[in-house]
């Protein structure tokens, strides 16, 4: 499964810039006035499809999201709109040089200085798959696996970071599992200036609970790391959809199936507060691994 992460977002990579010295401009991740940006959060996310079509029906349907179409050189990619503001993009698998499905979301990270992110992630043993590139009006985009391998992209808009949206369907959070939580909180939190951890502790005393931090800054958390549900499990970038209630999420996993969709958690409840499902968006394939995403519904 971590070798076909690395081949799908390095060939994500490989298709936006062409693999040459051809320019390749992007969208701008970020239409709102607002100019600044926001090191250390998640501010973009990429789909990769086996079925775009299947993606488009399913994720419109579901979410409400909005498909626009994008083909620089010879690649098919689309702009993810929710409400009238970008939120991701997708590329058809087919349009990348892959042998295998590779089908997965990647999370784009916010870095205020590409090459200095880059230094510190080397330095930290993390791994680049992709070196920092230019993307017109994108800004700068590189790819990256983590210590412990969990892949993220990071970016430098031009144009500043979009604001958190708070719709139900937009993106609500992002959790790293991983196999060492102690050591991916120091990976990250040098990252980003004035990102540090706070240890979560959780009060149901009968159920084992995970070892969870959360990497906060000036007092927001950004994302949340705890250890990996099982030992059989990579270590990965979950990102979660914002759902209203518990009741919208029990509706909407209702409909996953019929969509083409495939619900692997039902509605379960939170350690914490409010209710998480883990689903899977539409696949070709019938032996492949699937696009995740976490819906949360209820209290964030």
């Amino acid at each position: 499964m971590l070798m076909l992460k690395k081949l799908g977002v390095s060939a994500l990579l490989c298709m936006l810039v062409a693999c040459s010295t051809v320019t390749v401009e992007l969208p701008a991740i970020n239409s709102g006035e607002s100019r600044d940006r926001q090191p250390g959060s998640f501010v973009w996310h990429d789909l990769i499809s086996d079925d775009p079509e299947g993606s488009v029906r399913f994720y419109s349907r579901l979410f409400g999201w909005q498909f626009s179409e994008f083909s620089p050189l010879n690649g098919r990619y689309w702009t993810i709109s929710h409400r009238g503001r970008a939120i991701g993009g997708m590329v058809a698998q087919d349009s990348l040089p892959a042998q295998r499905d590779i089908s997965q979301w990647v999370s784009l990270l916010s870095v205020a200085d590409p090459d200095a992110a880059r230094s510190v992630i080397v330095d930290a043993g993390g791994e680049v798959l992709r070196e920092p590139v230019a993307l017109g009006p994108r800004g700068t985009v590189a790819v990256y696996a983590d210590p412990k391998g969990a892949i993220f992209a990071t970016v430098t808009s031009p144009t500043g970071d979009p604001e958190a949206m708070t719709s139900e369907g937009d993106f609500l959070w992002h959790e790293l599992w991983t196999s060492s939580v102690q050591d991916a909180v120091g990976f990250y939190a040098a990252l980003s200036d004035r990102v540090s951890a706070e240890q979560v502790y959780f009060s149901d005393p009968v159920q084992t609970q995970p070892d969870y931090q959360l990497l906060v800054r000036s007092g927001v958390a950004l994302a949340g790391v705890r250890s990996l549900p099982a030992d059989d499990l990579p270590s990965l970038w979950m990102p979660f959809l914002r759902v209203t209630s518990e009741e919208r999420l029990r509706s909407m996993l209702e409909r996953v199936s019929q969509l083409g969709g495939e619900v692997l958690v039902p509605a379960t409840a939170r350690p914490a507060e409010g209710f998480l499902a883990v689903i899977a968006g539409p696949l070709r394939c019938t032996d492949c691994t699937p696009h995740l995403g976490r819906l949360d519904g209820g209290t964030p």
